[in-house]
């Protein structure tokens, strides 16, 4: 600070001026004593008031003031400095310095602070200071009256000004509220030291704040936890500081119990297809904009239905309806405003007992592969032709398939089976048709399994209905072992991307399903959530749908209705 600065703030303190004013009576409040421009006040059991509304300069030492209230200085709208020094209040509510438009200097030092509102700091437009750190190893001094100070001067020398001033340091905060300083850009120095700031998510803000402003800022050593105690604030990198949490909390229920649940976009509008095997129904629902729910739309007849699986190609609709008894049938809508009516009956000697459907694409054709769990049967490839689809090739024969994956390895359609009898197989398209190309080591008695893609590699979820369930990952001519996760009565490990978090949840028949997240740094699934009954029995599938930017979590339920969740993030650095 320049020399002309330095004297600017002398006057405006009343220091080193010759001869004190003696305000109008009643201008100076008992316990204080009073220049022309400002006023000093300690020991007061209260906060001051009847102040020349024309103050410059206040400051208050060893008050017995417990909080600063909405609009404490309202009455003195000229202040351009306010200090505050070894007072007893713990609490600055929202607004306690409404009106002090002009204040350049506040100082709050050695108070005992522990809480500061959000609001605090509203208004404060002209605020310049509100730190003047001392110089290294500067003796630290207090503004106190001297003996002759009592009779109402003021004692030249330490003053609000001088080199060893603080404000906000050496109180007892632990973390300030997010956006404390926001509308004051015109801060050039801040001090936050001597306060016990817990370095957790609580100080991330802080940490993001203090390279954007053109400020000076004193933050001080970290009071814990215990790993980071004593460290530096400066020192700390805000990207480790994991502070985004997600929960899934229960939003709606759904009718009968169901084996599937798929979501499809049909004329730009979110839709799911729940199969309902009890309820002999695939059934259709749609968003209801004035309830804010989902809703029936409209109902297939499919008794005995295991797997519903939606194809929207331009204004048509196809929905495939594997059936364990009585055939399984392909629906379809030509048009928007149509109803879902059935056109075929698919591969009656082939599809003796679906287990799963699944749908793909080759060369540029729209395929579904139907999973046969039927000793006697065949999983198919059904691709279309003309208005309908027909087989193109039969997999797996004699195997009892339970689950089919379609998936992209090396920028080739693959399909992976999972069989009642033998270790997952690995087709790829090549000619025209699926090839064998390898199976899956070290997974035996595998009943499902689901891909997703992260971090440019594809990791495969298989679920296993005794013993471990798995995680792989490609290496480029295999699948190996990445991670083994507890599963009691599984019937479904399935990976949802929700936003920009990839979740996996393990279904159970017998506990709570384990909600999964993937860390990237440790490329693993992380525990994350349990969700159970009463609501969530046996669940068989789960999926994520998009809705008016609200994110939900269908989960359709062998033994009890379908239950929806919505996935909330959370901020924990608010």
């Amino acid at each position: 600070m320049g020399g002309t600065g330095v004297l600017l703030l002398l006057l405006l303190a009343g220091v080193g001026v010759g001869v004190a004013w003696r305000p109008p009576k009643g201008k100076c409040p008992l316990r204080c004593s009073c220049s022309k421009d400002s006023a000093l006040c300690e020991g007061s059991p209260d906060l001051p008031v009847n102040f020349s509304p024309t103050l410059l300069s206040l400051s208050l030492v060893r008050t017995g003031v417990a909080q600063l209230k909405a609009g404490s200085f309202l009455r003195t709208p000229s202040l351009h400095l306010l200090l505050f020094t070894s007072n007893t209040f713990s609490v600055i509510e929202d607004d306690a310095f409404a009106g002090l438009s002009h204040l350049q200097y506040l100082f709050i030092e050695d108070n005992e602070i522990g809480s500061i509102s959000k609001n605090a700091l509203r208004g404060l437009r002209s605020l310049t200071h509100l730190c003047v750190p001392p110089p290294p190893h500067a003796p630290r001094r207090h503004l106190a009256l001297q003996p002759s100070e009592t009779q109402g001067t003021l004692a030249a020398g330490d003053g609000p000004f001088s080199s060893s001033t603080r404000s906000l340091a050496n109180n007892h905060l632990e973390a300030l509220p997010r956006f404390l300083f926001r509308g004051l850009e015109t801060l050039t120095h801040v001090d936050l030291r001597g306060n016990p700031f817990q370095c957790d998510c609580r100080v991330l803000w802080l940490l993001q704040w203090m390279p954007t402003v053109n400020a000076s800022v004193g933050t001080g050593a970290c009071g814990g936890p215990a790993a980071l105690a004593h460290m530096q604030l400066r020192h700390l990198d805000p990207k480790t500081f994991k502070c985004r949490a997600i929960e899934l909390s229960w939003f709606q229920t759904v009718g009968e119990s169901a084996l599937g649940v798929e979501p499809f976009s049909y004329q730009g509008e979110p839709h799911v297809v729940l199969a309902q095997p009890f309820a002999g129904r695939c059934l259709v629902l749609s968003w209801d904009y004035s309830l804010q729910r989902f809703r029936p739309e409209e109902e297939l007849s499919a008794p005995s239905v295991v797997s519903c699986k939606p194809l929207a190609l331009g204004p048509s609709l196809f929905v495939l309806a594997a059936r364990l008894w009585g055939g399984s049938q392909l629906w379809a809508r030509p048009g928007p405003g149509l109803r879902l009516a059935p056109t075929q009956a698919l591969a009656p000697r082939r599809l003796l007992r679906p287990n799963d459907a699944e749908l793909l694409w080759l060369d540029g054709q729209p395929c579904f592969v139907v999973a046969d769990a039927s000793k006697a049967g065949s999983t198919t490839l059904l691709c279309r032709d003309g208005p309908g689809f027909y087989p193109r090739q039969s997999l797996h024969a004699w195997h009892r398939d339970t689950d089919a994956e379609a998936l992209e390895l090396d920028g080739r359609p693959h399909l992976l089976l999972a069989s009642a009898s033998q270790r997952p197989v690995l087709f790829h398209w090549f000619g025209g048709r699926f090839e064998r190309r390898t199976d899956i080591p070290e997974a035996e008695d595998v009943y499902a399994t689901r891909h997703f893609q992260a971090g440019g590699d594809v990791f495969l979820c298989l679920t296993r209905y005794i013993g471990d369930s798995m995680v792989m990952r490609w290496d480029g001519s295999m699948f190996r072992l990445l991670q083994r996760l507890p599963s009691r009565g599984a019937h479904v490990f399935q990976p949802l991307l929700v936003t920009k978090d990839q979740l996996a949840i393990l279904g159970s028949d017998f506990a709570f399903s384990q909600v999964f997240r993937l860390e990237p740094d440790k490329g693993l699934l992380e525990p994350l959530q349990e969700l159970g009954p009463p609501a969530l029995v046996a669940p068989r599938a789960f999926a994520h749908v998009t809705m008016a930017g609200r994110h939900f979590l269908f989960a359709a339920c062998f033994k009890g209705p379908t239950q929806i969740y919505q996935h909330h993030e959370i901020d924990l650095s608010a």
